[in-house]
């Protein structure tokens, strides 16, 4: 069958939650479309994470390259807008060189940057958070996300109570600029950059999902997660509060290595925190008006998929 060619514009986009087998299917797909693989994972973005972050082993890498992947030290900032930026770039030259940009990941925010474009917020001020942190360590988070919920209902509905990042970012949003975060958040954006053909890989059991995700886990430790966090935590730039460390799995063992808890219970804990990020994954992804919805236990998924972007291809070329 002959393939379309795309227009430089053009993207395909796999999305769904940690553990649904999103980079297997693009890899196996690899084999059936000319496709360049673009990845859309925050924890990915960083060198020395590679098992707790799920990444592809190096010989896959060197045999199915994916952008975005190593670029990264973790101990360096990495922001959506950095990302949109960088993943923009690399649709272009894959397009440019007549293959088709395959984006594929859970990283939501990432996606919704790329496709729809970000909000205009303010760049981070290092004084003010290290002022947000110092008072964190007084009051506790909890304490910041009550204050946030005061001014700014919507976003502290969506923030977790300890979730310090976004807490931190809401609170420096609105020190900043004087206005609530989801009102800058919501404002009209520009529009949808590209065609872009949405796939959505959902579980159609919940219970599946979970089961893949404790199987996943125990696989991680298995090769050695553990001794990951420990050698990121001994190189010399690295503590626990840097980027890379805030990556689910990873913040919870390198509170056992830094001897704030017992190792039984970080790994209770980085399990748990793995299956709330899926959850909120699946709630991100039933926002988004994907164009096609996949079980992640279907029969021959690559085929599908396979077929539905052949299919869709020539409408999205050919689109007004």
């Amino acid at each position: 069958m002959t393939m379309p060619r795309a227009p430089a514009d053009v993207a395909v986009c796999l999305m769904g939650p940690t553990a649904t087998g999103k980079t297997d299917l693009a890899i196996a797909l690899a084999d059936r479309l000319p496709l360049g693989l673009i990845s859309v994972d925050s924890a990915m973005v960083y060198r020395h994470l590679d098992i707790g972050s799920g990444k592809p082993a190096p010989e896959v890498l060197a045999r199915y390259p994916h952008r975005l992947v190593d670029i990264r030290e973790p101990w360096e900032q990495y922001s959506a807008g950095d990302f949109a930026a960088d993943a923009t770039e690399a649709i272009r030259e894959v397009g440019a060189s007549g293959r088709i940009p395959l984006l594929v990941g859970g990283t939501f925010l990432y996606f919704r940057g790329v496709v729809q474009g970000l909000a205009d917020l303010p760049a981070a001020s290092p004084a003010l958070r290290a002022e947000l942190d110092a008072r964190a360590a007084r009051e506790g988070w909890p304490a910041l996300h009550a204050e946030l919920a005061g001014f700014d209902p919507a976003a502290a509905a969506r923030i977790g109570v300890t979730d310090r990042q976004r807490i931190q970012r809401a609170l420096e949003v609105r020190l900043l600029t004087g206005q609530p975060i989801s009102t800058l958040q919501g404002r009209p954006r520009a529009g949808e950059r590209g065609r872009f053909f949405r796939i959505g890989l959902v579980p159609g059991d919940r219970q599946a999902l979970a089961e893949r995700i404790a199987r996943r886990f125990r696989r991680m430790l298995d090769r050695g997660f553990l001794t990951e966090v420990e050698r990121l935590l001994s190189l010399p730039e690295m503590h626990a509060d840097r980027p890379a460390l805030r990556a689910v799995g990873y913040r919870q063992l390198a509170r056992f290595v830094g001897g704030d808890c017992t190792r039984a219970e970080a790994e209770r804990q980085a399990l748990a925190a793995t299956r709330q990020l899926a959850k909120r994954q699946l709630t991100w992804l039933r926002r988004e008006e994907c164009d096609l919805w996949l079980d992640m236990e279907a029969d021959d998924l690559p085929g599908s998929l396979e077929r539905a972007i052949r299919g869709a291809l020539p409408r999205m070329q050919y689109q007004p």
